[in-house]
């Protein structure tokens, strides 16, 4: 059942935002009608709006969902790491992650320069998580910390995208 890490290891999402684990939860990310799968690429105009999620899992269990962009500003120079684009806590499992409480609202990529990484994060959460305060800024961000703080443990499930700014489309 469990997912291969080894595409999170090649990508440095293992390294780079989460420790090793080991996936116990199917999480699937569908922007429109394309599925998100580790290191694929995704264009930030199919992106603008929140993707649709759907998780294994137990009904019983709550899970906490966190997107971040590790590259933010550039890939070279990741001053901002992390920078939120959007968190969900205390999402049932086995159903629509809408259903939980939205922290951070979804903002979808927009990568200034580069190559950037995605990356979804699935936590389950030991209870219900009642009050959780909002970050007070989207850059540097730290999803290790988020998890501590929250007592998270490591993740259940991980899944990334890659995206690059789009050429600006020319007017006649």
């Amino acid at each position: 059942m469990a997912a291969s890490v080894d595409p999170l290891v090649v990508g440095r999402v293992i390294g780079d935002v989460v420790d090793m684990f080991i996936p116990s939860v199917n999480m699937s990310v569908y922007f429109g009608s394309k599925h998100v799968t580790n290191g694929c690429d995704i264009k930030p105009s199919i992106a603008i709006s929140p993707p649709k999620l759907t998780l294994t899992g137990n009904m019983d269990n709550l899970y906490t969902l966190v997107m971040t962009d590790p590259d933010a500003p550039s890939p070279s120079e990741p001053s901002m790491r992390e920078w939120i684009h959007w968190i969900l806590v205390d999402i049932p499992g086995g159903t629509n992650p809408f259903r939980g409480k939205e922290i951070v609202s979804y903002v979808g990529p927009r990568p200034p320069i580069g190559i950037h990484r995605y990356i979804f994060v699935l936590f389950q959460q030991k209870g219900p998580l009642g009050l959780v305060e909002q970050p007070p800024t989207r850059a540097s961000f730290n999803t290790r910390y988020f998890a501590r703080q929250l007592d998270l443990g490591l993740p259940v499930a991980t899944v990334y995208f890659n995206s690059q700014k789009e050429p600006a489309v020319k007017r006649r």
